[in-house]
């Protein structure tokens, strides 16, 4: 198979669709499989027809894949739509309330096509990420507070989400045992699902795991029979009302909106609503996306506001909730192998096809299954890893999060995101040492000086004060400025550079540099930085810390000194050298840390260190740590992958993943799985030697670029006796690489961890 890689970008329009179709139809059709569950549960969760979800996921595939900005995203609604839908309802009252919600999603799709039309979609990147992630890590919290009584047989109690939270035990006291026990294993399939080492049972997500288990489950307890039940003197009711209820026409769903409420303050105020935040989150999501594809397109942010809008607007005239990115769907996408926005239209007609064939199927999947995913997905908007997370790009970015999440909590949303704003503001005025008059000032009309030097290209100062109301400025003067060129930004002159800022200044370099041009940045390190993050608050003067290693650490400083290696437990940000290789194209890394490094042979440098990478972004992502190593050789091998083959891989070859085989050598060829761009050259290089190397040894997971080797076996970290081993395995490849054969005794003495 040929490795995804950012120098071949696929073609799109229908060279796209004729050239990738088999990846994107696998992608798509995995897609469909989560978007139904997740569909469902959204829109029974925030009090709207099931038919809404599916409705809003389905135009999120047909018709949003045509007018959108983004490649790989998914289109559907999202987990915001629980929150909100509930909040709207809410605020609207009165009957045929539904209807009237539609008509104000209507409304919001007409002003985000016209934010789009305006080009006012970049005003999105101008929101503190810190913002963002309180607003969702809030809605975490309602999630699991609402849907927890669900997924035990209790009805979800009205009013904000602390209250639901202090409700807690009451509906753990008086739970329904047979609802409760459908809702504990579903949360426990859901948490096994990432730990099983099974490429099958990853290709099917958890959550169409959920529902495959949890039919069965629901005819063990005979949920389709109402009665009463008496179990140890606790009588509880069974009864079809903890499933899926679809009208027995479909056509019965297709409801019409209610304009006849515009007048109304309450209207409008959902409109507000609907617009700030659907807008919001989809521009935050479009953007995490784009770290997920392996090719770095960017993306449109303004044509996708207006295809989000045009979707919106059509979805709304038949009953469905609004359409927006969705980071879960999108995460899926992309790790299945799409290539072009196909993938979304082809999920979207999965679930129109599961829709008209299969309703019946539908209306047996037990409501406390779809409360599990929507608990485990709460769960992980507002778990301590995401605070964690936060935290590492500085301790005031914590406290804007936590801020948001209160004022949410408490207020409700668009009052959180004002009062994390306004938060922010508060700190920075507190840290930048300037006058409230001078930060006003240095807000409204900031100072960005650019010079054009013959020499040295053009040099970009910054004065004062940069932070996320100063962003939009900054992106306009850098983008009047030629592609290819040498740009330097200097932040030596400016009190204060926020996170922001930061983000978006490190993103623009990478960009850049894509297009041929070349950025330094400069100034920063005569700066206080709240963190080691990159992207952490900067402010005047360099902090001095001292660390104490941790007792794996220790092991690891000991296991560099018996090598004559350097140990280095410090935490690094800057992980380009490594997303090139294909295992971490969909797979984003946070940071690298624990180095170690030396010569691996003589002559020959390599690096042991941790890795922190993500499967997924935002909150759909599952955070993994491995070690890996990476060898630096002296002459460039050709492109390939070598990994353990699985049965499944050779369910994959009808979408184009063909493994390299050799016929002389079926020991390795039914061990592992070899793929690279040239097969031809692969063939010529893999020579009976290395084929038989290979057959002997341990199975590793390795990929080579041109002079460097990456290698890995565990998705865990290891210890200082698997690194032994991974010493030993790594000075027997190159050898055999360089085609010098293995010495006599030399594994016995790399085994003791003597230098050779």
């Amino acid at each position: 198979m040929s490795a995804p890689h950012p120098h071949h970008t696929p073609k799109t329009g229908w060279a796209g669709l004729k050239a990738n179709w088999r990846n994107d139809l696998i992608a798509g059709f995995v897609v469909s499989l989560v978007a139904l569950p997740l569909s469902l549960g959204i829109a029974v969760a925030g009090g709207a027809p099931p038919m809404a979800g599916l409705l809003s996921a389905i135009a999120g595939g047909l018709l949003t894949t045509f007018f959108r900005g983004s490649h790989i995203g998914i289109n559907g609604p999202g987990n915001v739509l629980i929150v909100i839908t509930l909040v709207a309802l809410q605020t609207l009252g009165g009957e045929g309330t539904f209807a009237t919600f539609l008509a104000a999603s209507v409304v919001t799709g007409a002003i985000q096509v016209i934010l789009g039309l305006t080009k006012l979609g970049k005003i999105g990147h101008a929101i503190p990420g810190s913002v963002i992630h309180g607003m969702l890590a809030a809605i975490g919290v309602i999630i699991f507070s609402k849907q927890l009584h669900v997924a035990v047989g209790r009805e979800a109690p009205s009013g904000s989400a602390l209250h639901a939270l202090e409700a807690i035990p009451e509906s753990l006291l008086h739970l329904n045992p047979y609802v409760a026990c459908i809702g504990v294993f579903s949360l426990f399939v859901i948490l096994i699902h990432p730990r099983l080492d099974n490429k099958l049972i990853h290709f099917i997500p958890a959550p169409l795991w959920v529902l495959i288990l949890s039919v069965p489950a629901a005819y063990l307890f005979d949920l389709y029979n109402p009665r009463a039940v008496t179990l140890l003197n606790y009588t509880f009711e069974v009864t079809p009302q903890h499933l899926i209820q679809l009208p027995s026409n479909l056509s019965e769903s297709l409801i019409r909106p209610d304009f006849s409420h515009m007048g109304e303050a309450s209207f409008w105020v959902v409109v507000a609503l609907l617009t700030v935040v659907l807008s919001v989150e989809d521009l935050a999501i479009v953007k995490a996306v784009e770290k997920l594809d392996p090719y770095r397109r960017p993306s449109d942010l303004n044509r996708d506001l207006i295809g989000i809008g045009l979707s919106t607007i059509a979805v709304a005239f038949i009953g469905g909730l609004p359409v927006i990115t969705v980071i879960a769907r999108s995460s899926v996408n992309a790790n299945h192998g799409a290539k072009t926005s196909w993938s979304n239209f082809v999920h979207g007609a999965f679930l129109l096809i599961f829709v008209l064939l299969l309703p019946g199927l539908i209306q047996l999947i037990p409501l406390a299954a779809l409360a599990a995913i929507l608990v485990y997905t709460g769960y992980k908007l507002a778990s301590p890893q995401v605070f964690q997370n936060i935290a590492q790009h500085g301790i005031e970015q914590l406290l804007v999060f936590c801020v948001t999440i209160l004022a949410t909590l408490v207020e409700g949303i668009l009052t959180g995101i004002f009062a994390g704003m306004a938060f922010n503001l508060a700190l920075h005025l507190a840290k930048s040492g300037m006058s409230l008059r001078d930060n006003l000032r240095a807000m409204v009309r900031p100072t960005i000086d650019v010079v054009h030097e013959r020499q040295e290209g053009y040099y970009v100062r910054t004065h004062g004060l940069m932070n996320f109301l100063t962003l939009l400025p900054l992106r306009s003067r850098l983008s009047e400025l030629p592609a290819g060129a040498h740009l330097i930004l200097d932040f030596h002159k400016t009190r204060l550079v926020d996170h922001t800022i930061l983000e978006f200044v490190y993103d623009f370099r990478r960009r850049y540099r894509q297009d041929g041009g070349e950025v330094d940045i400069v100034g920063l390190d005569v700066h206080q930085a709240s963190s080691d993050h990159p992207t952490a608050l900067h402010t005047l003067a360099r902090p001095q810390r001292e660390s104490r290693l941790t007792h794996r650490q220790q092991d690891l400083r000991e296991f560099a000194e018996r090598y004559g290696w350097t140990f280095d437990p410090t935490i690094h940000w800057d992980t380009e050298l490594l997303s090139d290789f294909q295992f971490f194209e969909t797979r984003p890394i946070e940071y690298r840390n624990n180095a170690i490094t030396g010569e691996l042979v003589p002559g020959l440098m390599w690096e042991i260190s941790d890795i922190t990478f993500d499967e997924g972004a935002l909150h759909a992502a599952q955070v993994y740590h491995t070690t890996i190593g990476v060898i630096h050789l002296r002459t460039a091998l050709p492109d390939f992958t070598l990994e353990k083959e699985e049965f499944f891989d050779r369910l994959m070859e009808f979408a184009g993943y063909r493994d390299i085989d050799f016929k002389l050598f079926p020991k390795f060829s039914s061990k592992f799985l070899l793929k690279g761009d040239d097969e031809s050259e692969l063939s010529e290089f893999f020579t009976e030697e290395r084929l038989k190397f290979f057959e002997e040894e341990e199975v590793y997971h390795i990929e080579s670029r041109g002079t460097r080797l990456l290698i890995f076996r565990y998705l865990r970290l290891g210890g200082a006796a698997e690194l032994v081993r991974m010493v030993t395995f790594c000075r027997k490849l190159v050898r055999v690489l360089a085609g010098e054969g293995l010495e006599e005794g030399t594994e016995s003495s790399e085994e003791s961890g003597e230098v050779g």
